[in-house]
């Protein structure tokens, strides 16, 4: 799940992609935060229109086609996805690629779109077919090209669709015929990985930005390299090309937006620096501005003058990549912002495995509540590291999710099985779940917050379920919701996440979106057994057991007939097992159950509490802690200690715990 607010107006990291739309004077912009924004142009004092959300990690690039109605995604979600530009709805998803898909390339003449990425593959998308497919009719054919041998960084195809490129690792430029799918030919000279690729109209030049830093111009139909630009002091990521392949702009590393003559290699200008490096370029369709997205989640608009087309200047041409000269700057300041917000780039999770402190880009710390998934507080410009050892305390549960900052906001990942999501049961009084004059309960994190996740979901009745007068009136199917805990409700706009083992996404949805009936049908499909088990079907994860032996104290003058290997509830606190000494080891209490088992498990009663002789109980428990000492490592435990964080901080071993006891005189 993501910890979010509903709406996220900002961009949350850095912004990978960039596409403008001429006819609404839109900006669409690929965020790494795992949305799509779109942005009006023409009222920046309020740019922002709308959201696109169906992505769940970084979006790495995006092309408008069908004249602007649509959109095409690619994300690290190993996904394609096929979007409604105008109104901002995903319609269909394509999970052919089976890695990060990390470049697009699209043909408009011809109204086809290539996608490739970390999985070597390049797959060719019709896109009157894929724009045509529905929920019932989602079976696409695709075409592949094959033969690339390392990971796909860049990929471009000419207006006309007959000629497509791709750039990798492998630091050669691999080119085909897309219409027969067809290799052409492969080009060297880059040292390094290729990074951005441009073609013009009719696939005759090509250009190539490497993280070697350089740009090269090359002669398909000469087959070799005919230029190279040395503009940049570090590896150039972002290309732009004027209609007429007359000057290219480029990007990257150094932070620079550098202008260049492809006739004249030493006849180039800076158009700014950025304050990150640079990741994707928009031209306006005038050609006045330039739209900048970087590694920060802020996107700038730079101008472009007239006299910056007519006047380029002549930089002192070096070999070496890091002795180019710098031009004098033509821009400090961009024209126009879109503001982006900060990203969580450190976080703690406190000892009692419920709270989270984070920091962002922006020096401010925050606290989370994981369980109900919520901010529960900013705090401001405050000291990080302080704050952390401030809020822990000596308490031990163990871990049942972890925590990914990936999309610059907070998302917790629950275990992978049930040993690991169901590891922490803890006290519903202690953590503030119960009413205070209630029976102290346990309950499991994991349990109550798939609950809370799946409060909305709706499932049918078992067959033993169908006399229970659950609203059934004889029309349609038997059905009845069975999500939900009797504690919390998590915000119903919360992102919920299922993923494979290896992280790769099967399905997302939001918390209240689980109501409905295609959803439905989906989850039933996509939950796990083992959490039905727990959401629906109510049973109670197993409890955690942990074995150590009693033993009396060196100082106590007991003397030991035998070592006993006893087992209880990891959560069990020290006074039980004091009040297990009291009662039946030396024999001066009462029965009052604190033994169950054949003598060798400590009891420590049920989820829903001991409701029976709760006072007899609690008076015995006090008197055991009066006459009881216990030990650990020669060191007195406080009796409201659990014996997982007696193990955890006073132990220390991976051995069986040890306890001393000893009568207090």
């Amino acid at each position: 799940m993501v910890i979010r607010d509903e709406i996220e107006k900002q961009h949350r990291a850095g912004v990978n992609s960039l596409q403008y739309d001429p006819a609404l004077h839109r900006l669409y912009s690929a965020g790494r935060d795992s949305i799509i924004r779109i942005w009006n142009c023409r009222n920046m004092k309020e740019p922002y229109i709308q959201s696109m959300e169906h992505h769940t990690d970084w979006v790495n690039d995006i092309v408008l086609c069908c004249s602007g109605k649509n959109l095409i995604s690619a994300s690290s979600d190993t996904t394609v996805k096929v979007w409604n530009a105008h109104k901002g709805f995903c319609m269909s998803t394509l999970r052919t690629h089976k890695d990060y898909v990390k470049a697009l390339a699209y043909a408009k003449d011809r109204e086809q779109v290539a996608s490739a990425g970390l999985d070597k593959s390049i797959f060719l998308w019709d896109v009157n077919t894929l724009t045509a497919l529905t929920a019932s009719n989602n079976t696409v054919t695709t075409s592949s090209l094959s033969g690339n041998r390392d990971s796909i960084y860049s990929l471009a195809m000419n207006q006309i669709g007959t000629v497509i490129v791709s750039g990798s690792t492998e630091k050669v430029l691999r080119v085909w015929d897309p219409r027969f799918c067809t290799k052409l030919m492969k080009l060297r000279g880059h040292t390094d990985n290729i990074k951005a690729l441009v073609l013009n109209r009719d696939g005759t030049q090509c250009l190539s930005a490497s993280s070697d830093g350089t740009i090269k111009l090359w002669s398909l139909g000469q087959q070799r390299c005919v230029q190279t630009f040395r503009v940049h002091k570090e590896g150039v990521w972002a290309l732009l090309a004027t209609d007429n392949f007359s000057h290219v702009i480029s990007g990257g590393r150094d932070k620079r937006v550098v202008m260049t003559e492809l006739s004249y290699a030493e006849r180039y200008t800076v158009i700014c620096e950025e304050k990150a490096p640079i990741l994707k370029m928009a031209m306006t369709p005038d050609q006045s501005s330039i739209w900048v997205a970087t590694s920060e989640s802020t996107i700038n608009n730079w101008p472009i003058s007239q006299k910056d087309w007519q006047e380029l200047g002549i930089g002192d041409y070096c070999d070496s990549a890091s002795n180019v000269a710098g031009n004098i700057l033509r821009n400090t300041e961009p024209t126009q912002k879109i503001l982006g917000g900060p990203a969580i780039r450190h976080y703690h999770i406190l000892n009692d495995k419920r709270h989270v402190l984070t920091k962002d880009t922006e020096e401010n710390v925050a606290l989370y509540d994981v369980l109900k998934a919520c901010k529960i507080e900013d705090l401001g410009r405050v000291d990080f590291e302080q704050e952390c050892k401030k809020r822990n305390k000596m308490v031990y549960v163990p871990n049942w999710f972890n925590v990914d900052l990936k999309t610059g906001m907070l998302t917790i990942h629950l275990g992978q099985d049930e040993n690991d999501c169901f590891s922490a049961w803890v006290s519903a009084k202690e953590t503030g779940l119960a009413e205070n004059d209630a029976v102290d309960q346990k309950v499991n994190y994991g349990n109550l917050l798939l609950q809370a996740l799946l409060e909305h979901w709706w499932r049918p009745l078992h067959a033993d379920d169908e006399n229970e007068g659950n609203g059934n009136d004889g029309n349609g199917p038997l059905q009845h919701t069975r999500g939900g805990n009797p504690y919390f409700s998590v915000p119903s706009h919360t992102p919920v996440i299922f993923s494979e083992v290896g992280g790769r996404t099967i399905y997302r949805l939001l918390v209240r979106d689980a109501a409905g009936e295609t959803e439905g049908v989906l989850l039933n499909e996509t939950v796990p057994p083992w959490v039905v088990n727990i959401v629906v079907d109510k049973n109670l994860p197993q409890f955690i057991k942990i074995p150590f032996y009693l033993l009396p104290h060196a100082s106590s003058g007991v003397k030991s007939l035998k070592k006993d290997r006893l087992i209880a509830n990891d959560f069990i606190q020290v006074r039980k097992v004091a009040e297990h000494v009291y009662d039946k080891v030396l024999g001066a209490g009462s029965d009052s159950g604190s033994v169950a088992g054949g003598g060798n498990t400590v009891s420590s009663g049920s989820p829903a509490g001991d409701r029976t002789n709760t006072d007899s109980n609690a008076d015995n428990s006090s008197l055991a802690e009066e006459k009881v000492e216990l030990l650990c490592n020669d060191q007195v435990l406080d009796p409201s200690m659990d014996l997982r964080t007696v193990r955890h901080f006073i132990w220390k071993s991976s051995a069986d715990l040890t306890l001393h006891y000893r009568p207090v005189k």
